[in-house]
């Protein structure tokens, strides 16, 4: 047997490749899938099934296009209704991989087709349990997505969760591995710890949703408190992994075409393209193309992508460091951006080079900062996440978390001169970067972040840890 999870930390996912006497299976699949079928073929060994733990909202799959290229079996849990052929499987039934077993365990709660799926050994042995978003390390997973396609309650789904959990994983043995889709960073659930893997029986001793002792009551009241609003790509990540989508192979070949600066602007100005500079951040603020977007392709990318771009049809064109263009397009389509035109032969030195103009960010020092404040009256941009926030920030700071940016911007004022920060750097420049695109031209960002803030002598609400209160 081998069993290997592939983990891409951008969207903290966990896809996983599992094979037996030359036959393989794919649970929860990336959108690209050359390195699957690489992987299978280095071994000799034919991908039989495609398993999906459920309909993902943070990501695009890769079963479609990995089913067409291998003839694999795509298998769905119950209740599972898309608009292409697959296998809809029953509540424990039994798929033959080699000398292994994977059986299915309808498990409902944070989608109502959420499914996981137990690995059995050559003795049939409960061995491994791919548990989908239904169990994280630390965390399940959040019971407030499926209540459109339900017309369930956000409580009622966490219910359901709390039944499935305890009838279906918690009497499984204690030595089954848990290997779930997310770790932490993910957006599918609230507490989810940075180890990828653990064991079932240290799960029930030391996550919180598996106390126990704990009631149905609790369990819902602790689940669903804190919950923050999904990103807005979440259901258009939906309903292409239900309905389908564009082979990745065609979205690869129309966007990394490399186009000159008279062509790349003539897509812009007259196509609607959307300018994405996926550079790092230091560089983009010494010189951008003008309206462009920052969002560095070394950040979380495709998350703050789907968060930033409310529109997955979006046409866009992007810069990108020389060599990492096919890994910008295939990033967007890994959460659906699809219509990818192309990107700036040469970077922002053929910009230059073709004597178009170029703007910059302004920014400082958080010594040059200190200095500011010190002089008089600052005003501070406080852009990270709110939690963030009240664990200690700039006395007199305002609070407008990127990611509420399309909501929140109007309660920035044009005309005010703005000192924006974030944790590190990387999030103030997108914030400054999608104002400026909006006609903000007053705002400066701080390099560093909080984290060099804190190293000079701005005043600052005293630390509150953020999971103890104190």
């Amino acid at each position: 047997m081998k069993l290997e999870q592939i983990y891409t930390g951008c969207l903290a996912q966990g896809a996983y490749y599992i094979e037996s006497d030359g036959e393989a299976a794919i649970i929860d699949p990336l959108r690209e899938t050359q390195p699957y079928m690489e992987k299978a073929a280095d071994r000799s060994a034919q991908i039989k099934y495609i398993f999906e733990t459920h309909f993902h909202a943070d990501f695009v799959s890769g079963h479609l296009d990995l089913a067409q290229k291998t003839g694999a079996k795509i298998v769905f849990g119950p209740n599972a209704t898309t608009e292409y052929d697959k296998h809809e499987a029953t509540d424990g039934e039994e798929f033959k991989l080699g000398k292994l077993i994977i059986k299915v365990l309808h498990t409902p709660g944070h989608t109502m087709e959420s499914s996981c799926y137990l690995l059995l050994d050559e003795n049939k042995e409960p061995h491994a349990l791919f548990s989908g978003d239904t169990l994280f390390i630390g965390d399940v997973g959040r019971p407030d997505l499926a209540q459109g396609a339900t017309g369930m309650t956000t409580e009622d789904l966490a219910g359901t969760l709390f039944d499935s959990l305890r009838h279906k994983i918690m009497p499984l043995p204690d030595k089954v591995l848990v290997y779930p889709a997310h770790g932490a960073g993910s957006a599918c659930g609230k507490n989810m710890s940075s180890q990828t893997w653990d064991t079932l029986g240290n799960q029930k001793a030391t996550n919180y949703a598996l106390r126990a002792d704990m009631t149905r009551d609790q369990f819902i009241a602790e689940v669903t408190d804190g919950i923050l609003p999904p990103p807005g790509y979440f259901a258009a990540n939906v309903k292409m992994n239900k309905a389908g989508y564009q082979s990745i192979d065609k979205v690869l070949k129309r966007g990394k075409v490399a186009l000159d600066a008279a062509t790349f602007e003539a897509i812009a100005n007259h196509e609607g393209a959307l300018v994405l500079d996926t550079r790092s951040e230091h560089e983009f603020v010494e010189a951008h193309v003008p309206n462009s977007i920052f969002i560095g392709i070394d950040g979380n990318f495709a998350p703050w992508v789907g968060a930033m771009i409310p529109d997955l049809s979006q046409p866009i064109v992007f810069l990108a460091e020389e060599g990492r263009e096919e890994e910008v397009v295939t990033r967007l389509s890994r959460v659906g951006y699809d219509n990818t035109l192309g990107y700036l032969k040469g970077g922002i030195q053929a910009w230059k080079d073709a004597e178009k103009d170029t703007e910059v960010i302004p920014t400082i020092s958080a010594q040059e900062l200190a200095d500011k404040i010190n002089e008089g009256e600052t005003h501070v941009l406080d852009v990270r996440k709110k939690s963030e926030f009240e664990a200690e920030h700039i006395d007199g700071a305002k609070n407008l978390p990127l990611d509420y940016i399309n909501e929140n911007f109007k309660e920035v004022d044009p005309e005010q001169e703005l000192y924006v920060h974030c944790a590190g750097g990387y999030r103030s420049v997108i914030y400054a970067s999608i104002l400026k695109a909006r006609g903000y031209h007053k705002l400066i960002n701080v390099a560093g972040g909080f984290k060099a803030i804190a190293e000079t002598d701005i005043s600052t609400s005293e630390f509150v840890c953020p999971n103890s209160g104190k």
